[in-house]
């Protein structure tokens, strides 16, 4: 039997639950079972479940029925555990380090109590982690035990489930479970320690709370995710009322828990906009109902007491409903700030077009900041042409780079009249960057992030922490973009973690894998001999692809390798494909009739179609290329400044299958040696490309663009990716 039971329910945690999980299981404290619970999560969060349970025998994965509700979740936990303890945590938060060794420890000093409260910290969603109230009550408290009764200030302890820990036979003695809607996790814990015979403290942070973000437009049919009403909070206090009313041993207690629900009914008024007379009909018959006999409030008659008046009106209700009826005249007074805001945000032109109806088979394409038809959006393109046919498409596609535009395509200048009107009237957009903040998304209108890249860097909301990667970037115009999209696609699993995390948004996961690697799939021999010839690859030629990234840190373009002795030392047999880094062009490179400058090729996957390895430092194409199933080689010389600078979200040179790809070189030296040795090409690093592969190219089958355009543009549900 585990001292501690640790219980995380889970509903949308997808990006977070790794690290809730990995901070669980990598305390120092080590007699305890983990109890994951989802119910049908929407966003994949159980599949995380799984996979620790899979590998961690003290991790328990529970899937219930869709609908089971937060309350389901957290009781199916608690009927499952086996420990001396129950502990709840939020599949959004952590347990700080040294966490459960504390709470173990407090525990036995203090003779096992039936609970312990401990602190925690907060991290809001944007800014840094701060102290909290019920930490700074704790550490004026003494260590315990005593009962409520003695110590009232234990209810100025946050009442929720993740900051305590309460004896599961006590759980099981007293019927302590959550009952549904909003309020229902803080009634479990204002119950527990009221029915607890002793309760210690702890004022140690042992949880760090992270505020996650409101997401706008997020609809769940099967948990709503809206406040709650207030006669909800009538409700729940009247459930706690006959809970403690039903044990004559917390007659002690009674009233202290009656004043707490009565104060917060009359706090909850002043935000009744609706239903007022039945909220303060609900609310007297709670005091009715009640209220212990000779019950005196706090400062007597001149206090707040609640009296029942004319009416079934508390005399403190009628009076904050005159004082807020006056403040709801005075807020309805227009501003002209909301108007100004709407004339800089759209030109006259837009703002007519804006009111005309949608056009239902017009779709618009961009890549890269309009750099031309290319990635995946422009694989949906051909895709929806083919299925989707009714359905036009037009490009967004800048001023100097019309010239690019395959003949036949129809594409729009940014500015026109007509890249007005498109964007008025449009029903989908896909894009794998964002659109400009001018764009005005209409009811109706679908916005597909395609992205163009599995993460290693850290990315989107993630950067806050990295100043030198966030510089230049505006958080809150970012999340207003992210706000826009309805479809997030994914290549794989950790794409759909990381994504989750870095852009936190309603919008929903399509895990189809990238539409642009489709044509690892379905090349054939003929158009990669093609694609070599084209780019001038002699027959037996062996070509690397060199495809460096760039460093948000460094203003220009640092070739960390010495092409020239790198080609010297492999021979002439081998040409290299020089890829910088779209941001900064060809850069400088050299003179050798071994180096093929190819970075403003127009599409990377015939290059990578073309090469018969990959070389790259931290450049999101090593994912891409995995699909080919032929070697991969890093060239990291600056690793350690790269993953501290810019930050990385797993460790590319641990040389553990899935996260090291095959071999790595840290000089010019050892990558020529890799490469006159047959390392980069040993049963070693094929086994390390397999693991690396099966981690990020699970959906490898050439239909990921049929994916999208099914779901998106036909509304049908497609086989899910990985399973044709």
């Amino acid at each position: 039997m585990p001292r501690l039971s640790v219980i995380i329910p889970v509903r949308r945690a997808r990006g977070s639950l790794r690290e809730c999980l990995e901070s669980v299981l990598s305390q120092s404290f080590a007699d305890i079972e983990v109890i994951g619970v989802d119910d049908g999560a929407p966003d994949g969060s159980g599949l995380v479940l799984d996979e620790f349970a899979a590998r961690d025998s003290r991790v328990q994965a529970v899937h219930l029925a869709p609908g089971a509700g937060a309350h389901g979740r957290r009781n199916a936990g608690a009927e499952r555990a086996t420990g001396d303890y129950l502990l709840f945590l939020e599949g959004h938060y952590i347990h700080l380090p040294g966490a459960l060794q504390a709470i173990a420890d407090r525990l036995e000093a203090t003779g096992d109590p039936d609970a312990l409260l401990f602190g925690h910290r907060k991290r809001p969603f944007r800014g840094k982690t701060r102290s909290t109230r019920s930490l700074e009550k704790l550490a004026a408290m003494p260590e315990g035990p005593f009962t409520l009764a003695e110590r009232h200030d234990l209810l100025d302890i946050a009442p929720v489930s993740w900051n305590r820990a309460v004896r599961r036979t006590l759980a099981e003695r007293e019927s302590l479970v959550f009952g549904p809607g909003p309020h229902g996790e803080r009634m479990y814990a204002l119950e527990a320690v009221a029915v607890a015979a002793s309760v210690a403290t702890l004022d140690t942070a042992c949880v760090e709370h992270r505020t996650q973000r409101h997401l706008p437009g997020l609809v769940d049919d099967a948990e709503p995710s809206v406040g709650s009403t207030p006669l909800e909070l009538v409700d729940a206090y009247d459930a706690l009322m006959t809970f403690v009313e039903a044990r004559p041993a917390l007659k002690p207690v009674r009233g202290l828990l009656f004043d707490r629900a009565v104060q917060e009914l009359l706090s909850a008024y002043p935000g009744v906009t609706r239903r007022r007379r039945q909220y303060v009909s609900a609310v007297a018959s709670f005091h009715g109902a009640h209220r212990p006999d000779g019950f005196k409030f706090p400062g007597g008659a001149k206090g707040l007491r609640p009296q029942l008046m004319g009416g079934g009106k508390y005399a403190a209700l009628g009076a904050l409903d005159t004082a807020l009826a006056t403040r709801r005249n005075l807020r309805s007074a227009p501003t002209t700030a909301r108007a100004k805001a709407k004339k800089q945000f759209t030109k006259r032109y837009y703002k007519a077009q804006l009111k005309l109806p949608l056009d239902p088979k017009l779709a618009v394409y961009a890549a890269y900041w309009n750099r031309g038809v290319s990635c995946n959006p422009e694989a949906i393109y051909r895709k929806a042409k083919e299925l989707a046919p009714d359905i036009h498409g037009v490009w967004v596609v800048s001023k100097n780079q019309v010239d690019s535009v395959p003949k036949g395509i129809d594409y729009v200048v940014p500015g026109t009249r007509r890249y007005w009107s498109v964007l008025a009237r449009a029903t989908y957009f896909f894009n794998n960057v964002n659109f400009p903040d001018h764009l005005v998304k209409r009811p109706g209108q679908i916005h597909v992030m395609t992205h163009h890249g599995t993460p290693l860097k850290i990315m989107g909301m993630d950067q806050q922490n990295y100043p030198a990667a966030a510089q230049g970037l505006n958080f809150d115009r970012l999340l207003k973009r992210v706000d826009r999209w309805d479809w997030s696609v994914s290549a794989n699993p950790h794409s759909t973690e990381v994504w989750s995390r870095a852009y936190p948004s309603a919008a929903r996961a399509l895990e189809t894998g990238y539409p642009r690697n489709d044509v690892f799939a379905t090349a054939t021999e003929e158009q990669i001999a093609r694609i070599r010839e084209d780019l001038g690859i002699r027959p037996g030629q062996r070509a690397l692809l060199y495809a460096p990234t760039h460093r948000d840190y460094e203003s220009g373009f640092t070739n960390r390798l010495d092409l020239d002795e790198f080609c010297a030392e492999v021979g002439p047999d081998t040409v290299v494909l020089m890829r910088a880094h779209y941001f900064y062009g060809g850069a400088g490179l050299p003179e050798n009739a071994s180096v093929i400058d190819v970075s403003t090729y127009p599409r990377v996957e015939d290059l990578c179609l073309a090469a018969d390895a990959l070389i790259t430092d931290y450049s999101s194409v090593m994912f891409d290329y995995a699909h080919l199933g032929r070697p991969i080689v890093v060239h990291a010389p600056d690793w350690e400044t790269y993953r501290t600078v810019r930050g990385v979200v797993f460790d590319l040179l641990s040389g553990q299958p899935g996260e090291t790809p095959g071999a790595v070189a840290t000089t010019t030296e050892e990558l020529a040696a890799a490469f006159t040795d047959g390392s980069w090409d040993s049963p070693e690093n094929e086994a390390l490309l397999k693991a690396f592969k099966e981690r990020f190219c699970p959906y490898d089958d050439g239909r990921a663009s049929e994916r999208v355009v099914r779901r998106v543009l036909l509304g049908e549900e497609p086989p899910a990716a990985g399973t044709v």
